[in-house]
C-alpha cells in the first residue's frame, strides 16, 4: 500500500513519461527513444531511482552502448537482433560477435491506459517489433505498474507484463547467445543494468548466491551495493514471475564485469512461437533504499512474491 500519491506526466514533446511519488521522480519511461539503429531502438526505463533519489541504473555505458537502465529486449529472434550491438554466431572468428545489418526496433504505437492515483501509476502500451527489413514480426501489449511506495521502509515496486504475438508468416525462434553456442550467455528478455559503482556487488538469490546464480531457476535474485557520490547503498530485487512458454525462466545475473539482473525466458532453450500464437511474461522489480543481506531480503521477497 502506498503512503503517498503517484503522479505521471507525459514529457519531452510526448516521448517519455515521468513517474513521481513521495516528492521523488523514481523513473522515466522513454517510449520514443532517439537511439542509433545499431542499438536496436526500444523503450527503456532510465533514470531509475530509489525513493531517496539515489540512481540505480546506467545509460549507454562505454562497453555496451545499447544497455539502458531497464528494458525489454530479445537477443536472437530468427536471425534478427532486438538486443542491440553485434550478434553472437558460434562459428564466427574471435569471440563470436559479428556486426550484421540485423538490428530490429520496438516501435511505440499508442497507450491504451496511462493514469496515476493514490496507490499506483499504470501504463498499458501497444508496440510493434519491426525487423531490420521493415517487417512487423511481433505485436506487443505491455503493462507497467509502479506501486507499493513506502517512504518509511524506502521501498517501491515495478510490475512488468507483456504479451508478444507472432504476426509474422513463419514460426519465430526466440533464443539467446547460449542457445546459439555460448555458455552462460543466456541474456534476453527484461534486462536491468546497474551503476558502475556496483561492479563486484553482492548477488543473493533464492537458493544460490554469487556466481551460482547464473543459470539458476530460483523465484528471485537481488544485487545489493554502495553508491558513488552519496553515502549509503541500495538493493535491486527481481522476482522471476512467470512465462507462458514451457521453457523455464532462468537468471542471467552477474556483478563482474558489470552488475545486471535478467529473468531470461530463453536462457539455454529456444522458444518456438508459431504464427498467431502469443508469449506472455510477467516480472517484478523492487527497489530498496538501503543495502541488505539474505536475512533481510527473504521476507521482502516473500512479501512481493508473484
Amino acid at each position: 500500500m502506498s503512503d503517498a500519491p503517484f503522479h505521471i506526466r507525459d514529457d519531452n514533446a510526448n516521448t517519455e513519461l515521468a513517474i513521481t511519488v513521495a516528492g521523488t521522480e523514481i523513473a522515466r519511461y522513454v517510449y520514443r527513444p532517439d537511439t542509433p539503429r545499431e542499438e536496436s531502438p526500444k523503450p527503456y526505463l532510465y533514470p531509475l531511482r530509489t525513493l531517496s533519489g539515489a540512481l540505480v541504473g546506467v545509460f549507454r555505458p562505454w562497453d555496451h552502448r545499447w544497455h539502458k537502465g531497464l528494458q525489454m529486449t530479445w537477443s536472437h529472434v530468427s536471425g534478427q537482433n532486438f538486443w542491440g550491438g553485434p550478434s553472437f554466431e558460434q562459428d564466427a572468428p574471435g569471440h563470436g560477435y559479428v556486426w550484421r545489418e540485423n538490428n530490429g526496433s520496438q516501435l511505440h504505437r499508442g497507450f491504451d491506459h496511462c493514469d496515476a492515483d493514490a496507490t499506483d501509476a499504470a501504463v498499458t502500451e501497444r508496440l510493434e517489433w519491426v525487423s531490420s527489413t521493415g517487417q512487423t514480426w511481433l505485436a506487443e501489449k505491455r503493462t507497467l505498474r509502479f506501486h507499493s511506495a513506502d517512504s518509511e521502509r524506502g521501498i517501491w515496486a515495478l510490475d512488468f507484463a507483456t504479451e508478444l504475438s507472432n504476426t509474422h508468416s513463419e514460426t519465430l525462434e526466440l533464443g539467446s547467445p547460449t542457445t546459439h553456442g555460448r555458455p552462460n550467455a543466456g541474456y534476453t528478455g527484461l534486462f536491468w543494468r546497474g551503476t558502475r559503482a556496483w561492479t563486484g556487488a553482492a548477488i543473493i538469490a533464492d537458493g544460490a548466491e554469487g556466481d551460482e546464480v547464473m543459470g539458476s531457476a530460483g523465484a528471485w535474485a537481488a544485487i545489493s551495493g554502495e553508491h558513488d557520490e552519496i553515502d549509503g547503498g541500495a538493493t535491486v530485487l527481481a522476482l522471476a514471475g512467470s512465462s507462458s512458454a514451457d521453457v523455464p525462466l532462468k537468471w542471467f545475473s552477474r556483478s563482474n564485469p558489470f552488475a545486471c539482473l535478467n529473468p531470461s525466458p530463453a536462457f539455454d532453450t529456444e522458444i518456438k512461437l508459431e504464427p498467431g500464437h502469443r508469449l506472455e511474461l510477467r516480472h517484478r522489480f523492487v527497489f530498496i533504499d538501503h543495502a541488505t543481506d539474505r536475512s533481510a531480503l527473504q521476507p521482502i521477497a516473500d512479501e512481493f512474491a508473484l
